[in-house]
């Protein structure tokens, strides 16, 4: 150490050792396995030369995480936190503290991955299913998702959901024009392109219109609660479906959408315990009735039985991939948002009935005691049956807000001469009294606002408006009260889910990396966490800051000229995509006077979101045929771009491939879409294998998404949240996504939202702010040079045994490799499916099934995994194998074996009879060090077609869990 340099001592880059798994010894073992004489001669022989960056990455040096969370909090230091109470969908709440550090603040909640493994796990499932029931207790429907992106966009699938559903053969929307004017943005930004037409108007007029359905508000954008029962009644005498955009904590109060008629219901379950944020990510909320349940968009958890007959949840009716149907897809989501969803359940759980309750019916109350002190004081307030939002008529409506502002208050400036006061679980009435005083400048005593309570209690506006049925009666929301009892509760559900926290989730396409301690602590910052998205812009000066540096080193990472924040996932962020091509071809056609580009070509090996997303813009999918080595057929792809040259609009690709292979035409691909007047959209999905060595921007992409929950370190959140921003060349910006609340400055003013709130969900990029920050460039083209080393030898080591389908010109995966299970399952009848379930008893996640081939597992280990647990892996891999080969040599039934059987439990290990071949010791510690380490699936293998024949998408009774 005495001979080191200073500069040496200081440890810059002390990250880039955490980030990283394999050490420099573990990566020259490496390295010589598969043959490659260093890291920069695998990348020749991977990275074709001409995509090449020329030079590092322009960006600052490697930060070490002390003093990036230094800089990050002076950062947030520059936001104001005022007490916002403006409403709009978004409101201050209070997490509970046993839900934020068990839950939001813990890995084995948020490093989870989607369950498509669903016997791994049970935790989130059942945390979702009563997150269900919530919800349909709360919206009176019977069948709710498991989450949706946001309240805007859920509304968006709720009009497009109308449409399938409908009688009725109009083609326009009804809008109330009461609705939050974000989500009409959202909403008429999605009609555009399906081609309805809109309707605006007051929701009382909604039936006087041929429509095939209508969205109204409930409470409204004024604060108003009307009954909906006969503009509902009216709607559905012709046809129409009617959904209801609506507010979970005044349902707990109010009569609920179902019993007035309406046929879905959705909106935020933010204010159930998930912070503002600034805009996210919060769980949109989704119910219909059960004749829709095929029609429904997102995810839906279900019951169903194991090999065991026990009971078992999994997603049900295929919603594990809708998007599958490509573009006869119901929509193109493809992940919801579990973390908060989970969140905002245990608000319920925790809460239980009564303690919900009591919550909205003080928030109620102090509404009720504002808006009767200041018509009192001779003030009118203008919403004549609020639940917790008073709009209030004052000529001097702006000082009035300037002078709350000061005093640590925001209220929403409706007008000059109107302002409105949005109560929330946070408000006391100390705040109550502040605010009367700063709007009447009449002193409010505590004798006072007892007077006005009596008052309020006597004269309720919500008279003939209260539900009267019973909500949350299952015992899951009636037992975990006390914090011992919530924490054990949460415990357990964790103790059932296989997260990062436990082994590599191997999972190809979809990144599952390290999720560093010091990239979540800022998220609950309250600088960060509290901040609501309409707040006066001067107040959030530390995210405007935060915001606008990501966005320039995310823009110098991929090659573009302006990034757009606003697409909350990566669906989101193809949608925003498309939507900016669109807009500019337009604009070139009333320029030229050409006709409409609206042909979209996709490689068959695209994931399904694709062609998904391209129907969603009113594209026509042209299907581009892939040669024998999985790369993109030029030559169909230059024919069909010249036989579609007047209409082409883009081609949609993703590189590295589907397949994981760096190919090599892509620069020519690209080229001869610009030759006919096209554009390049280009799948962020695998840019974890382009940082820092080329870009989307330098291949010939004009428009990019990029998962920030994959490249960038956001974690999974057991499938979702997310964020898939998009960089777009200098001649796209103009045409990215704009908010009309919150309006962001530049080229792009005017144009239309894709997604609720202004940044997405702006409370998560604190992470890939410090990830990027605490890697610098360079560390940043280190994780992906290794990324490609660990898959490489991941792929070499498992050669022999599973034969790896694609590879590039010299031999070499990108950063996944796909395993070719095919010619075993013809052999003997073992599927990837099997292999996937076996893997669980090994104690891992299984690769990705069946995607993008059939009869394969795709494998993407990341930079973050080390050696070690690579070697274990494979060790398990090649376990596996052998086990497979007892079947071929007939050793074990093709029947009756650990494959067919897995995973095991201890319910199998317990059992007083085993007749099978193998022992027990083989089916549950297949490998010694499988014991030091156990994970223990908690069901055996689940039952899906019993789950779908008998679909049952809410809590289970109690007795029945007792029985099975």
């Amino acid at each position: 150490m005495p001979t080191l340099p200073l500069s040496a001592l200081e440890q810059q880059d002390e990250f880039l050792a955490r980030h990283i798994g394999p050490s420099e010894a573990d990566q020259a073992a490496m390295l010589a396995a598969i043959g490659a004489a260093s890291l920069d001669e695998l990348i020749a022989q991977t990275v074709p030369a001409a995509i090449r960056l020329p030079t590092p990455l322009a960006l600052p040096g490697p930060r070490r995480e002390h003093e990036a969370l230094a800089d990050l909090k002076a950062i947030a230091a520059q936001n104001r936190v005022n007490k916002s109470l403006i409403g709009m969908g978004y409101h201050d709440t209070l997490t509970p503290a046993v839900i934020l550090r068990n839950v939001m603040e813990n890995p084995g909640w948020y490093t989870a991955y989607t369950p498509y493994q669903a016997e791994i796990a049970q935790g989130r499932l059942e945390a979702l299913l009563n997150y269900q029931q919530m919800v349909i207790d709360l919206t009176g429907l019977e069948l709710a998702n498991a989450s949706l992106l946001d309240e805007a966009t859920a509304a968006a699938e709720a009009m497009t959901m109308a449409r399938r559903i409908s009688k009725s053969k109009a083609n326009a929307f009804f809008i109330d024009a009461d609705c939050f004017p974000q989500t009409i943005a959202v909403v008429q930004t999605r009609a555009k392109y399906f081609g309805f037409e809109l309707i605006l108007g007051p929701a009382g007029q909604a039936a006087e219109h041929e429509v095939f359905g209508a969205l109204l508000q409930y409470p409204n954008v004024k604060g108003e609660v009307a009954d909906l029962a006969p503009t509902i009644a009216a709607l559905k005498a012709k046809g129409a479906v009617s959904a209801v955009a609506t507010d979970l904590m005044a349902l707990v109060l109010l009569k609920s959408p179902g019993a007035m008629g309406a046929d879905i219901a959705l909106g935020s379950s933010q204010r159930f315990g998930v912070p503002m944020g600034f805009g996210g990510p919060h769980a949109a909320f989704f119910a219909t009735r059960d004749e829709h349940k095929r029609q429904v968009a997102g995810r839906i958890i279900g019951v169903s039985i194991d090999a065991r007959g026990k009971k078992a949840l999994r997603m049900a009716l295929q919603t594990r991939e809708q998007h599958i149907r490509r573009e006869k897809a119901n929509s193109n989501i493809c992940t919801s948002q579990v973390l908060l969803a989970n969140m905002a359940g245990m608000y319920a759980v925790y809460h239980g009935p009564r303690g919900l309750a009591a919550i909205a019916g003080r928030i109620h109350r102090l509404a009720a005691i504002l808006a009767a002190g200041l018509e009192t004081a001779g003030i009118e307030v203008t919403t004549a049956r609020y639940f917790d939002t008073v709009l209030v008529a004052h000529p001097e409506a702006a000082r009035l807000c300037d002078a709350a502002e000061a005093a640590g208050y925001n209220l929403r400036r409706v007008s000059a001469t109107a302002l409105g006061i949005a109560v929330d679980e946070k408000t006391t009435r100390t705040d109550i009294a502040a605010l009367l005083r700063l709007i009447t400048g009449q002193a409010a005593d505590s004798d006072a606002l007892d007077a006005l309570d009596a008052k309020a209690m006597a004269d309720d506006c919500l008279a003939g408006l209260l539900r009267d049925d019973a909500i949350l009666g299952h015992p899951v929301f009636n037992s975990h009260h006390t914090e011992h009892e919530m924490l054990r509760y949460l415990k357990k559900l964790q103790n059932k889910d296989l997260a990062l926290d436990h082994a590599m989730i191997s999972l190809g396409s979809c990144t599952m990396k390290l999720n560093a301690t010091s990239e979540m602590i800022p998220v609950t910052w309250p600088e960060f966490a509290n901040l609501h998205p309409f707040a006066p812009i001067a107040q959030a000066a530390g995210y405007r800051q935060m915001i606008g540096q990501l966005e320039q080193w995310l823009a110098a990472i991929t090659g573009f000229d302006a990034v757009c924040m606003q697409p909350n996932s990566g669906a989101q962020g193809e949608y925003a995509g498309l939507v900016a091509i669109r807009r500019y071809q337009e604009a070139q056609s009333e320029k030229t006077g050409q006709g409409p580009r609206d042909v979209c070509l996709i490689p068959r090996s695209a994931h399904g979101t694709n062609p998904a997303t391209a129907q969603m813009c009113g594209l026509t999918v042209v299907v581009v045929d892939c040669d024998d080595n999985g790369n993109v057929d030029v030559a169909d792809l230059k024919a069909k771009a010249a036989q579609h040259a007047e209409r082409l609009s883009c081609l949609m690709l993703t590189y590295p491939s589907t397949h994981g292979v760096f190919e090599e035409a892509v620069m020519d691909i690209c080229a001869a879409i610009h030759a006919h007047g096209g554009q390049v959209y280009m799948d962020g999905a695998n840019l974890n294998a382009q940082v820092g060595l080329t870009s989307p921007g330098r291949i010939g992409a004009d428009v990019s998404h990029m998962n920030l929950h994959k490249t960038f370190a956001i974690p999974h959140g057991g499938g979702g949240p997310g964020m898939g921003p998009i960089g777009l060349k200098a001649h796209l910006a103009p045409y990215m996504a704009n908010h009309p609340v919150q309006p962001i400055d530049g080229p792009h003013a005017g144009q239309g939202s894709v997604s609720a709130a202004p940044w997405g969900s702006a409370s998560i990029l604190p992470i890939s702010w410090m990830y990027i920050a605490m890697l610098g460039g360079s560390g940043l083209r280190r994780a992906t040079e290794t990324a490609i080393l660990n898959a490489n030898y991941v792929a070499s080591r498992l050669q022999d045994h599973y034969p790896v389908l694609y590879v590039g010109s010299r031999g070499r995966v990108a950063h996944e490799c796909i395993l070719d299970v095919r010619a075993i399952k013809a052999n003997t009848g073992i599927a990837e499916t099997d292999i996937a379930k076996r893997l669980m008893d090994y104690g891992f996640h299984a690769p990705t099934v069946s995607f993008p081939v059939a009869g394969t597992l795709m494998v993407e280990p990341t930079e973050s995994e080390s050696k070690a647990e690579l070697d274990r892996f494979i060790a398990a891999m090649i376990a596996i194998r052998e086990e497979i080969r007892k079947v071929e040599q007939g050793v074990w039934p093709g029947d009756d074996n650990p494959l067919k059987h897995a995973p095991h439990t201890q319910a199998d290990i317990a059992a007083a009879d085993w007749s099978r071949p193998y022992s027990r010791q083989e089916a549950v510690f297949p490998l010694p060090w499988v014991a030091e380490n156990k994970f223990w699936p908690t069901v055996n293998r689940i039952d899906d077609v019993y789950g779908d024949r008998n679909l049952f998408c809410a809590c289970v009774p109690m007795e029945e869990l007792a029985g099975g």
